[in-house]
């Protein structure tokens, strides 16, 4: 295999070629103007070839003196002009904004919202957007005058935390295709990462606490949870919130709303009492299973970890909270 002549130029020296020449610099924070310094241009293989057509048209008509020649020459080569013009242009003064990004579980594919926005009179058409990562671009799209356009990007996470939007490049050649412009962008946009929740975990850890005339006499007074619907329950206890939330496809079934009149039960989702020999991640990834499952089958539970410490609740905005506390358990709060 042949070695690549990157590997015999020193990192540093690449580095910096690449920050003075293509303006890969650091995250470029909020909107951005891809101003002339930032547009790079260069022939395409078809622009080398029309080149080279070209130049034999001219060395033709100058050794045989050919007026028609001449005039195809130099028409020829003002469309090349008026290409290089229209290519830069397409590109240039295009402003970037960066969308959102939503939580996604380890492993998951991370989904990046992008804005491309035309301040300008002019139509864009045909501009590929990608990360560099991903080699060839894959998504194209055109930006009127005076709109914007809207693009998603995926990329896979591996770890908790934060992800980071990859580096993108911009790539343009319209309208003839003699010509690559291009661009770079880093977006200031991330990711957050849950743990993968744990498969096969154990039961919630759900305590009962007995009344005074006993425990678990299934009645009407005290709401404790969600069960699947068995014939012969009350519709008016179906817990239609829940069944929403289920997709037939993948193996939903009516629930019902269950309840309990002699006992209350307790659910602590408390990340320090779990066995100290597991390891962190296993652990994290178990109070991520429980937090959904105790979503799913709507039991309020409190919820403990490190600093952090949430009352018994329910709903999105609990389960967001929890759920980020785990991914950030031990690392930075803002990426």
């Amino acid at each position: 295999m042949a070695a690549s002549p990157n590997r015999f130029i020193p990192a540093a020296v690449r580095a910096k070629a690449d920050t003075w020449l293509f303006q890969k610099r650091g995250v470029d924070p909020g909107e951005t103007l891809l101003t002339q310094r930032r547009v790079f241009i260069v022939p395409s293989g078809a622009g080398l070839g029309f080149a080279a057509l070209i130049l034999i048209l001219l060395i033709g008509s100058i050794n045989y003196s050919l007026g028609l020649g001449f005039a195809l020459t130099f028409t020829m080569g003002t469309c090349a002009m008026v290409d290089i013009y229209m290519t830069y242009k397409n590109l240039a003064h295009l402003h970037l904004r960066p969308g959102r990004a939503q939580p996604v579980f380890a492993g998951e594919v991370a989904q990046f919202e992008l804005h491309l926005v035309n301040r300008t009179r002019l139509d864009r058409y045909a501009l590929w957007v990608d990360f560099m990562e991903a080699g060839e671009a894959r998504h194209v799209l055109d930006v009127g005058a005076g709109a914007s356009s809207a693009v998603l990007l995926s990329a896979p996470s591996t770890e908790r935390g934060w992800l980071a939007a990859p580096r993108i490049r911009l790539t343009t050649r319209f309208p003839l295709g003699l010509l690559r412009a291009w661009s770079y962008w880093q977006p200031d946009l991330n990711a957050l990462v849950y743990p993968f929740p744990e498969e096969n975990a154990p039961p919630l850890p759900i305590t009962g606490v007995e009344s005074a005339d006993g425990h678990g006499h299934a009645g009407h007074d005290d709401f404790a949870g969600i069960r699947s619907y068995q014939p012969g329950d009350s519709l008016r206890h179906l817990a239609w919130r829940q069944i929403a939330r289920l997709d037939p496809a993948d193996g939903g079934q009516l629930v019902t709303k269950h309840f309990e009149g002699g006992a209350v039960d307790e659910l602590v989702l408390d990340f320090n009492a779990m066995p100290a020999i597991m390891n962190l991640e296993l652990r994290l990834s178990r109070m991520t299973r429980w937090v959904l499952d105790a979503e799913q089958r709507a039991l309020p539970y409190a919820f403990r970890i490190g600093a952090t410490d949430f009352e018994a609740s329910l709903g999105e905005a609990h389960q967001a909270a929890c759920l980020r506390a785990l991914a950030l358990h031990g690392l930075k709060e803002a990426p």
